[in-house]
């Protein structure tokens, strides 16, 4: 028997290491602690920049803030422990934060989340010098949100039955700000659940950089529609109510306001006579003074920045001017990248030159420097320190499969970027105050991360944690490599794909294919980057026979606007294309059994996959679909109108690219699978999809996740779901 070389390598390598090869199991990788991973948690830069905090757990203990040292990456000290602030080391705490002089820890526990990124929890404030603590407010009142410390290190701001109140550490005396909150009425303080889900916001509130004023949001809801679920496991189910706005109607109406701690009074900033707008983000300059209000109409195509003058006009309204502004064809992104110099001048994010790109603009909001500048994307921006002027991002210089570091200095023109980051795949970066030092974060496709320490020359100091332990492993399980390529769709284009192969991948035979998608804007599947569980699935399906790939269809990112944006107005339709030349594509290889290509994902993957198994029924055997988007008129109205408009203006848009009106095509097995209480993309959508799927007399499997939300996680939920997938990929491709 003859083996090619990869098999006789891996056959050298376990004969002198004596591994045993194993194969994997769902509950091998969904339970236990096989393949769970390191990492760095709690990062905290201190003042100095020299020293950073980090979290680990301990017997003794309990939580431990620990204090590093950037030159040496060492230990120096515990600033506290579980046992100090709680004298109980079985009470862990879920984050912490300093104040401003470093003197003060808030320190949050008991955390219970309520949306994708809200949660509630309770609060203690703990002297780091007297070792004393006490309780961030009355608790029998109910557990606290977003509390966080004033810049002057005097009063911590928190939500509560959603209203605004300010505690003054010193006194302990705490004052109610705002007192109109009401559940599905008015929000003060925090944000409605479609801005928090679409535009990444939970906290609805900013410290002045004082610290004697705040800038809040204040949302009215009650002409919003309210979405119910039940909750099953009582005698009597509890139904869940919110306020969920969906395509073409009604929004929160949202008012900001800016409250002043020595005078105890909020005021209105205006904001503009039109209710139905957006503002996704309020953020302060330099100037105590001076907030600023980004202000976004409904369709999202023209972007404002306002600016607040505190010290003029009347008590009760605050004024403010335009400084910046900005239309698009489509839709403009927002982001956190608004960073506001000494100057007045500010840094921000657009994609006005075809790519998304850093810019400076005055105070009068002119260009007066474009600081990035390709045929590429700027994926993040971390910051700059203006001593040097000097930013920080992550891009797609190399490739839209590759997050590679950057710093850039713009004082001469034209800025020529350097690059942080060496090595190939996915790296982002921690930065320490003032950019001496950063925490370089680096994994690809088939390797788990590693957490490694660098001074700002680029000089590596230590590396904090490599995952030795899981790679090590990870060798037991002959594992395939995934592999990238590129493949043309019908208009030529080249689309971004990977493949993994069975290890024992034989070219002469034909194999099953499972196409992994997503394919919605904003969220690539093909990048260089470890993927975890998921990852480890896809192998478990290697060793059961079936290739596994992926492609990026258009409209995904890190490609420019003019890809990114292609599907405007029509979400679903290109992708779907694409998806099906991919499975046309891959029937053409030698080595593919074109007879049986399965597509299998989740959210946006379930929608795509439900629009492949209609509309590229002859392409594809069977499908899986997780929790899918049927008909966009049930998903939110910012989502869905950044992409599509409303149903009123674009019916055919909406109607055209719902897989719920293609269910007289479906051909193959199809798996419908959702959480009854899946907040985001309602559980309305499958039980719409399967009145239509009945009413064509189409045969399906479907299976319900009880009280389960759009994650489907929690005990042995992950576990049932992937065994199931399995299984029905076993028994039907």
């Amino acid at each position: 028997m003859k083996l090619n070389r990869a098999a006789a390598l891996l056959f050298l390598f376990m004969a002198f290491t004596g591994v045993a090869q194993q194969n994997l199991t769902n509950a091998l990788i969904w339970s236990g602690g096989e393949f769970s991973g390191e990492f760095v948690g709690g990062l905290n830069s201190m003042n100095d920049g020299l020293h950073y905090t980090a979290t680990e757990q301990s017997d003794a203990f309990g939580t431990k803030i620990i204090k590093y040292s950037y030159a040496t990456g060492t230990e120096v000290g515990v600033i506290a422990t579980s046992m100090d602030i709680f004298q109980d080391a079985s009470k862990s705490f879920d984050g912490y934060e300093f104040s401003s002089d470093e003197q003060w820890l808030l320190v949050q526990t008991e955390s219970e989340s309520i949306y994708r990124y809200s949660f509630s929890a309770n609060y203690y404030v703990y002297n780091i010098a007297s070792k004393k603590t006490f309780p961030l407010t009355d608790f029998s009142k109910g557990k606290q949100m977003l509390a966080e410390v004033s810049p002057d290190g005097k009063h911590i701001a928190f939500v509560r039955a959603n209203n605004l109140f300010v505690m003054e550490i010193a006194s302990k005396l705490e004052t109610q700000v705002t007192r109109d909150g009401a559940m599905n009425k008015v929000i003060n303080g925090a944000t409605d659940w479609v801005y928090e889900e679409e535009f990444a916001i939970a906290k609805g509130f900013e410290w002045s950089p004082a610290g004697n004023r705040i800038g809040f949001y204040r949302f009215d809801e009650s002409a919003v529609k309210e979405f119910s679920m039940d909750i099953f496991g009582e005698l009597y189910p509890e139904q869940q109510r919110f306020k969920y706005p969906k395509a073409g109607e009604t929004n929160s109406t949202v008012g900001i306001y800016v409250y002043d701690l020595s005078m105890g009074q909020s005021r209105k900033v205006d904001v503009g006579a039109f209710a139905d707008q957006y503002i996704p983000r309020i953020e302060w300059t330099k100037n105590n003074d001076q907030l600023c209000v980004m202000r976004m109409n409904r369709h999202q195509n023209k972007l404002e920045f306002l600016l607040t003058d505190l010290a003029a006009g009347a008590m009760n309204v605050v004024p403010t001017k335009v400084i910046f502004s900005e239309q698009a064809n489509t839709y403009i992104d927002i982001s956190d990248a608004l960073t506001f110099l000494a100057d007045g001048s500010y840094i921000w994010l657009s994609e006005r030159d075809g790519y998304n790109h850093l810019y400076q603009f005055d105070a009068s909001g002119n260009v007066k420097k474009q600081i990035t500048k390709g045929n590429w994307d700027v994926i993040e921006f971390y910051g700059m320190d203006e001593t040097t002027m000097t930013a920080y991002y992550t891009s797609s210089i190399v490739s839209a499969m590759e997050q590679q570091v950057y710093s850039v200095n713009f004082k001469k023109q034209p800025a020529a970027p350097v690059r942080l980051s060496q090595q190939k795949g996915t790296n982002s970066a921690e930065f320490s105050k003032g950019f001496k030092y950063y925490i370089l974060v680096h994994s690809d496709a088939n390797t788990p991360a590693d957490f490694v320490l660098y001074d700002a020359k680029g000089k590596q100091i230590r590396v904090l944690k490599d995952n030795a332990s899981l790679k090590e492993r990870m060798v037991k399980y002959s594992l395939t490599k995934k592999e990238f390529f590129t493949f043309k769709n019908a208009v030529g284009m080249d689309l971004n794909c990977w493949m993994m192969k069975p290890s024992n991948f034989d070219p002469s035979k034909k194999y099953p294919v499972l196409v992994a998608i997503y394919g919605g804007p904003g969220s690539n599947t093909v990048s260089d980057a470890w993927g975890g569980r998921g990852y480890l699935w896809h192998q478990l399906l290697c060793q059961q026979g079936y290739i596994v790939v992926s492609c990026d269809p258009r409209g995904t990112q890190f490609r420019g606007r003019e890809f990114k944006h292609s599907t405007y107005m029509n979400l679903g339709k290109l992708e779907t294309e694409d998806f099906i030349d991919f499975a046309k594509y891959l029937g053409q290889q030698n080595y593919v059994d074109a007879s049986r290509i399965g597509i299998q994902g989740w959210s946006f993957g379930g929608y795509m996959t439900s629009l492949c198994m209609t509309k590229g029924a002859d392409q594809y055997k069977a499908g899986i679909a997780v929790a899918p988007v049927t008909n966009w008129k049930y998903y939110d109205s910012v989502y869905t109108e950044r992409f599509m408009r409303t149903p009123q203006e674009n019916s055919g848009g909406y109607e055209n690219n719902s897989p719920i009106n293609f269910v007289k095509s479906l051909k193959g097995k199809y798996l419908l699978i959702h959480g009854s209480a899946d907040d985001n993309v309602h559980f309305q959508n499958s039980m719409d999809m399967v009145t239509a799927l009945v009413a064509a007399n189409k045969q399906f499997d479907l299976f319900v996740y009880p009280n389960k939300n759009h994650g489907i996680a929690g005990g042995n939920t992950r576990l049932h779901l992937y065994t199931q997938m399995t299984n029905f990929l076993i028994e039907n491709l």
